[in-house]
């Protein structure tokens, strides 16, 4: 079978197909996440809380087939890293996936029985399926980019030396904080465009400027962090962009500083960065200024720039070992083989499209503010 890409190429193409995925989940199912978080804080009644939730009720399930893409590319293209971080972040995952089993309950089972007591443990459940998801996100993404305690043997096996509470450093912590801040603004971007001016909007507005703010922050912090301290990786002597998949043919060495080795090999990367810092800012002069599509689409810049840079500043890694360098897995030695990424490709080439369609259609439909009449007197909403 002739295949038109060769393997370089292919592990090009499904690194950055990957970050398409895990930016889609981000862009679609953040304002979801942050809508949620920003739930107890921003209604003050059953109506107004009812008018946020109905605000993503028809949406949010639809953009869980983003999170499932995501599990399903790393799973088909890095087997090695899903082997590992499925692993190694059990705990972790399994809390992620509580908090999102807790959702769709508590979405179908608040209206269920007209009792202020029943509908606020399930408004609180709400909130837990939307801020955890987004702290522990967030964390994740920190312990990626400190590096996981595993390690191979010489047989490939994987072992991994972490626990749950050893996720959580000050570092993580502060990723994970960056993570809600920017799902609270996007989430706030979100009721901008689909809620009605009131007092729910105003609060929205209240907290994505606090939002904006703290990402900003928290962002630059974690810059200078990733800077200063002993975070990153370089790879060290001759590598085989196209040579069969074994982690154990390359070497890897920590290296402060090393996060940042692409921005200067790759100028076009700080693309990503600006985008981080310059979605926050203009998100929150469009609050100043009531501009609400502005608002969302800072929100939206805020979280393409921070994912991607993330990304950008690991190539070529995806998950390295912070307790055995030389385990550390990259674009290059974890992949699957040149004929699966070539079949997965062509897969994803037919379905990417239709979900994307089919994505924008629903939006397209279902475009328009929800408003408290309609809580009122729509018998189909929550």
């Amino acid at each position: 079978m002739a295949i038109p890409f060769d393997y370089e190429s292919l592990r090009l193409i499904w690194w950055l197909l990957m970050g398409v995925l895990l930016i889609g989940f981000a862009l679609t199912d953040g304002f979801d996440l942050g809508v949620a978080a920003l739930l107890p804080f921003i209604a003050r009644n059953d109506e107004e809380r009812r008018l946020a939730i109905n605000s993503i009720a028809p949406t949010w399930e639809g953009h869980q087939v983003w999170l499932i893409l995501g599990g399903g590319a790393i799973f088909a293209a890095w087997p090695y890293v899903y082997a590992i971080s499925f692993s190694g972040f059990y705990l972790a995952i399994f809390l992620v996936l509580a908090a999102l089993i807790v959702r769709p309950v508590a979405f179908k089972y608040r209206s269920k029985h007209d009792d202020a007591a029943w509908r606020s443990r399930w408004d609180w459940a709400l909130f837990v399926g939307g801020f955890v998801p987004a702290l522990v996100f967030g964390v994740a993404v920190g312990n990626v980019l400190v590096g996981a305690p595993f390690r191979l043997d010489s047989d490939l096996r994987a072992f991994y030396d972490g626990s749950l509470l050893g996720l959580f450093s000050p570092f993580t912590l502060l990723t994970g904080l960056l993570s809600v801040a920017m799902l609270v603004l996007h989430g706030a971007g979100w009721l901008a465009l689909k809620i009605e001016e009131g007092a729910v909007m105003e609060r929205a507005r209240r907290w994505g400027r606090f939002a904006a703010i703290a990402a900003i922050l928290l962002f630059a912090i974690g810059g200078i962090m990733v800077a200063t301290m002993p975070i990153g990786y370089r790879l060290a002597g001759v590598i085989d962009t196209a040579g069969p998949s074994n982690p154990l043919w390359s070497t890897s060495v920590p290296a402060t500083g090393a996060w940042l080795d692409n921005y200067a090999r790759y100028p076009w990367m700080l693309l990503a960065p600006i985008l981080g810092f310059a979605g926050p800012a203009l998100a929150y002069v469009a609050i100043a200024r009531r501009k609400q599509a502005l608002l969302f689409a800072g929100s939206a810049m805020a979280t393409v720039g921070i994912v991607a840079t993330v990304g950008l500043s690991m190539f070529p890694y995806i998950l390295p070992s912070s307790i055995d360098a030389h385990s550390s897995l990259t674009v290059w030695n974890a992949s699957s083989s040149h004929l699966t990424l070539w079949i997965m490709l062509v897969v994803t080439l037919i379905f990417l499209p239709m979900i994307l369609a089919y994505t924008a259609w629903v939006l397209k439909i279902l475009f328009g503010r929800v408003t408290l009449a309609d809580v009122r007197s729509n018998p189909d909403f929550y």
